[in-house]
């Protein structure tokens, strides 16, 4: 931040800033925390009987803090202190389906503006009666890609369909792509022969040019049929930009996928990503519970999860990752 001419690239050194305040702030925390342990470690030499309960609820809250703080310590992934791209898709279900999708994106927002993250639709497509039948939403904040890779994946939905007039119980998947933001840095290196720029008229919130214009860009990457669009900014350059900063993330994050089942097939234990594999079930008939498959975590607290309390679902997720990724059917099988 000190170097000569830092701050004529005003995009980059926002961003250094930001990764500088949250930093300092993570690191004044523990320091703060390891300079009370210090203190309450010389009271409890000195022996003061009087002041063992004063000690005990001093250490106590100190426990508390470290358990928030230790949460950072579980980003350990390359790509863990990246921003993040999040794309919401409605599965089968018509209008069921993509009013699920609806309530998986608010549940995400309301998460962001609990941890102070900044989220910014830039794709949305809606439903014909309700929902969205996709949204990409973008994401910016301390470790958010770290923080939210655990919601990567199909999420199933059991409960009674209010779009239903025999109020019969339906069972509806979305899915939800979660992939770093990867800037301006080459990771991925894409020519321009591999893509095809599309240019239509955008129904987004841009600026006077919307639906007179076609500012909306769809880029198709011809090698794997990837498919990507942006139409909320306000030029056609600026959703060009944006289209080309998803597809990147989204190459890096297939080829992430597919060294990852290279590794399960040697190991011999590999499942494909396919629908139904759900990660995570939300059942609100006949009872209600939130369970994730892959780490075993639950509550009964549905309205508090789709509300945005998911942070206990992320730790797990994390903890699971730190430990190998046991599995728990197998695990189950040996207890018996």
């Amino acid at each position: 931040m000190n170097a000569p001419g830092f701050w004529q690239d005003s995009e980059q050194a926002q961003r250094v800033s930001a990764k500088h305040a949250a930093l300092a702030k993570e690191l004044g925390a523990w320091d703060a925390l390891r300079r009370e342990t210090d203190d309450l470690a010389a009271l409890a030499v000195d022996g003061d009987e009087s002041l063992r309960e004063e000690i005990t609820a001093s250490l106590a809250d100190a426990e508390k803090r470290y358990g928030k703080l230790e949460f950072t310590v579980l980003f350990s992934g390359s790509h863990d202190s990246a921003n993040v791209i999040m794309a919401f898709h409605a599965g089968t279900g018509g209008t069921e389906a993509m009013d699920w999708s609806a309530m998986l994106l608010r549940m995400v927002l309301r998460y962001c503006e609990r941890k102070g993250f900044r989220a910014r639709i830039i794709d949305e497509h809606r439903g014909a009666e309700a929902g969205i039948k996709s949204a990409t939403v973008s994401i910016e904040g301390p470790y958010a890609y770290g923080t939210l890779k655990s919601e990567h994946g199909v999420h199933r939905l059991v409960r009674i369909s209010p779009f239903d007039a025999e109020k019969m119980r339906h069972t509806s998947f979305a899915l939800i792509e979660v992939m770093p933001e990867l800037g301006d840095v080459e990771e991925v290196p894409i020519e321009s022969k591999d893509i095809r720029v599309d240019t239509y008229l955008s129904s987004g919130h841009g600026g006077q040019s919307v639906q007179t214009t076609y500012s909306a860009v769809r880029i198709t990457h011809l090698p794997t049929g990837i498919v990507v669009t942006c139409q909320n900014e306000r030029s056609q350059q600026q959703n060009r930009e944006t289209a080309m900063k998803i597809l990147r993330a989204k190459l890096a994050a297939l080829a992430d996928l597919e060294r990852e089942k290279e590794k399960q097939e040697l190991r011999g234990a590999y499942t494909s990503a396919e629908w139904g594999n759900q990660i995570r079930s939300y059942v609100l008939q006949p009872y209600q519970m939130v369970k994730d498959h892959r780490t075993g975590h639950q509550t009964s607290d549905t309205d508090g999860v789709l509300d945005g309390d998911i942070d206990a679902f992320i730790e797990a997720y994390l903890r699971w990752i730190k430990e190998g990724r046991p599995n728990r059917k197998t695990a189950a099988k040996d207890e018996l």
